[in-house]
């Protein structure tokens, strides 16, 4: 039986960014055709401005919802909410483009949990942005998680040969400390066995850092946060079946990781994880959200309000989030 692709929503993120240049730069591979249904959730006039930077000859097909789309290979189709002046500034901070950020994911959304969309792509926002813009979130994540309903979750973000997932996120690193809970590193462990167990991995090795240098190194660095946050949650998981160790040392664990040792790492906060991901390179990464009762899948990067309006930004990180988008997508 043929497998029907999967139709995805790519968001536009914030309209003052690189999001609307890397979106069209992504309809001129192939791979994004092949593969899905796509469509953009945003603005078409941002998208019709955008074709002077990008220097795209495809024609934009304003929709108002996702059954009028024609999936053409000369098209893309738009979603249009008409929020956005096409004279809106590039490359600077904008309250009117950080609400229309939100309003494209909260309709993304609707659309997902309708089941007419199969699984969302989002280009980047900006945080300074969104709040202006009266939103009064981190990022997309939390974002998602609150119109979906969902209490648990995390942020992982995958990269050629490493994957990684978050106890905290977007938090100081005294707060991220604090809200280390066994109960929550547990949680964390069982999402990403679960998350790699759907995607084919089978009994996924699972490597857990420590919160403290060397992880602790027996009581040596901390005030022993490893034996009261990290080493429960680790031998409960072991009890249940899964494959894991840890606390390990976060200075050598991924490169272990990326050597083959594992499979995934569960980091403890943002920087832990973040880091060693964006060293392999921006173009390659993805930030997924896992534990939501949706598909959703991002760019590893930011507006880039720097280059916004020029042409230059690369669209391989977005490609690699719709692949991704695809291959997570409930099969028909």
């Amino acid at each position: 039986m043929q497998t029907i692709k999967p139709i995805i929503g790519i968001t536009m993120g914030d309209a003052a960014g690189v999001g609307p240049e890397i979106i069209l730069k992504s309809f001129e591979h192939d791979i994004v055709h092949e593969s899905s249904r796509a469509f953009v959730i945003g603005d078409a006039s941002i998208l019709e401005r955008a074709k002077g930077f990008t220097g795209s000859t495809k024609s934009i097909n304003r929709i108002s919802q996702p059954s009028e789309a024609k999936f053409e290979r000369e098209a893309i189709d738009c979603l249009d909410l008409n929020l956005l002046s096409e004279d809106l500034p590039v490359g600077q901070v904008s309250p009117e483009a950080g609400n229309a950020a939100f309003q494209y994911l909260a309709k993304a959304i609707s659309l997902a949990n309708a089941k007419e969309i199969d699984a969302i792509c989002t280009a980047p926002l900006n945080k300074e942005a969104l709040q202006k813009g009266g939103h009064m979130y981190p990022g997309h994540t939390e974002i998602l998680a609150e119109l979906t309903g969902t209490k648990d979750f995390s942020m992982m973000l995958s990269a050629p040969n490493l994957k990684v997932i978050h106890v905290t996120t977007h938090v100081g690193i005294i707060d991220a400390i604090n809200m280390i809970t066994p109960e929550r590193v547990l949680h964390v462990i069982q999402l990403a066995h679960d998350t790699l167990t759907k995607a084919g991995i089978e009994n996924p090795k699972i490597a857990v850092c420590g919160i403290n240098p060397h992880a602790g190194e027996n009581g040596l660095f901390g005030y022993g946060e490893e034996e009261e946050k990290v080493i429960p949650a680790v031998e409960k998981a072991k009890a249940a079946g899964i494959d894991v160790q840890g606390p390990l040392p976060a200075d050598t664990l991924f490169f272990r990781t990326v050597r083959g040792d594992f499979d995934i790492v569960v980091a403890m906060y943002h920087d832990q994880g973040h880091a060693p991901v964006k060293v392999l390179g921006l173009e390659a990464g993805v930030n997924i959200t896992v534990g939501l009762p949706i598909i959703r899948t991002s760019v590893d990067h930011g507006t880039a309000f720097d280059i916004a309006g020029t042409g230059k930004a690369d669209e391989k990180s977005l490609v690699e989030a719709l692949r991704q988008a695809v291959e997570l997508a409930p099969k028909k």
